[in-house]
């Protein structure tokens, strides 16, 4: 077998313990200042550890190639566990509209937001999706991001919503990151179900579920829990349909309001819940006490100009907490993981630390990935990147710029 000795490398990175890391394990990283990674033809990490102890693991017969990192900081890739970017048209009138006051559930009532892309993606062919989605896939991997969830929800319809995942699965074959596809056929309630959401929803259970599941491209479940969307029962709904067909769950719960998704995703076991601004103290330990991983999305609040999620009691209340991009047209159109590391660090109260655990292993936990992807460890696949700076705390003090220099998938340079 042919390896790669990657030497003279100054190594951080998380340490997989069978699960997410909440509280005091959320900043608790490994530290190997004079290291070496292994990586097999195969593209995972078979020894990482101290110079001196990886290179006395080689064998004489081994056939390796040898490069020297020149002492540069590496830390896993970004796993970015919460997207959009599967659509077909920015939203920027909307943006100034928001700007100028208008409420973000205001536009959408007057159907724009989510509706107008939803417009927007019934008029494009498939092959136009794949070419947004890879642009945006692409940003994403010059800024860090080895591996991310895509969602469709700009569909609300059978065909559409298909079409959005073909795309996505089109990614997730041909590119080079690893793309986890979810539907969100209930992202918002279709113009013509205005005053019928429950028909809606059942919609969405009996022709929506069925089809995607037999495309075979999605296997999580997601839903829009907020006032003027959908409630907590249509939730419970959906979500038990999609976990009786063996998908796994998610929910956008609390972001303007606390309708109580945070705690509806404890009770199904999710495996996020995501935003969270509005989230009550109760609901946020009852998703510590199931499990459930919080995925942030800060450049939300920074957008929307809204307060952040809470993420220090969060996680002093064992939540474990993930970062997201968000990466939409219209709330939070980036693509950039490292702006919401910085985010995170600066208006989340996180340490450097925290932040690269939730933008790594916990996010690769929230979305069943973490057996691959989320930290160097031997056995899982050497995607990694080489920082300019001497720790992961660069990339919230050096602001406004990516300090990613290189990009590894399976051990690969690929930026």
């Amino acid at each position: 077998m042919a390896y790669t000795l990657f030497t003279n490398c100054n190594i951080y990175s998380p340490v997989d313990r069978g699960g997410p890391c909440g509280g005091m394990e959320q900043g608790r990283l490994v530290h190997y200042p004079d290291g070496a990674l292994l990586a097999g033809d195969d593209g995972r990490i078979v020894a990482i550890g101290s110079e001196d102890e990886v290179v006395k693991a080689l064998l004489a017969s081994d056939e390796i190639k040898t490069r020297d990192m020149q002492g540069k900081c590496l830390i896993p890739g970004f796993v970015d566990p919460h997207t959009h970017m599967c659509f077909a048209e920015r939203r920027e009138a909307e943006f100034e509209l928001r700007l100028a006051g208008t409420p973000y559930l205001e536009i959408l009532k007057q159907g724009g937001g989510i509706l107008s892309s939803v417009r927007a993606v019934a008029a494009a062919t498939e092959a136009e999706l794949y070419e947004v989605t890879r642009k945006h896939a692409l940003a994403a991997l010059k800024t860090g991001t080895t591996t991310l969830e895509i969602k469709s929800g700009y569909g609300l319809d059978t065909e559409n919503e298909l079409k959005q995942l073909k795309a996505i699965g089109k990614l997730a074959r041909s590119g080079v990151q690893d793309v986890v596809a979810t539907f969100l056929g209930a992202h918002a309630i279709p113009t013509e179900f205005k005053d019928k959401p429950d028909d809606f929803i059942t919609l969405v259970i009996e022709e929506m579920l069925p089809a995607v599941q037999n495309q075979g491209i999605a296997d999580q479940c997601d839903i829009f829990c907020e006032q003027g969307v959908f409630s907590i029962e249509q939730g419970r709904r959906l979500l038990r349909a999609a976990q009786a067909l063996g998908m796994k769950v998610k929910i956008h719960a609390d972001e303007v309001h606390d309708l109580g998704g945070a705690g509806l995703a404890a009770e199904l076991a999710a495996c996020s819940a995501d935003h969270l601004l509005a989230a009550s103290d109760e609901n946020i330990r009852a998703m510590a006490a199931r499990g459930v991983v919080a995925n942030l999305l800060p450049a939300t609040a920074y957008s929307l100009r809204k307060p952040y999620a809470r993420a220090r009691f969060m996680i002093d209340s064992g939540l474990p907490v993930a970062l997201a991009t968000d990466c939409n047209p219209g709330s939070s159109y980036t693509e950039s993981m490292p702006f919401i590391i910085g985010l995170a660090v600066l208006n989340m109260h996180m340490t450097p630390a925290e932040a690269l655990v939730a933008a790594t292993l916990n996010a690769a936990y929230s979305i069943d990935l973490a057996d691959k992807v989320g930290s160097l460890e031997v056995g899982k696949q050497a995607d990694f990147l080489v920082l300019d700076g001497d720790s992961p705390a660069i990339l919230a003090y050096h602001a406004g710029v990516s300090s990613v220099e290189q990009v590894y998938k399976k051990g690969v340079q690929v930026v």
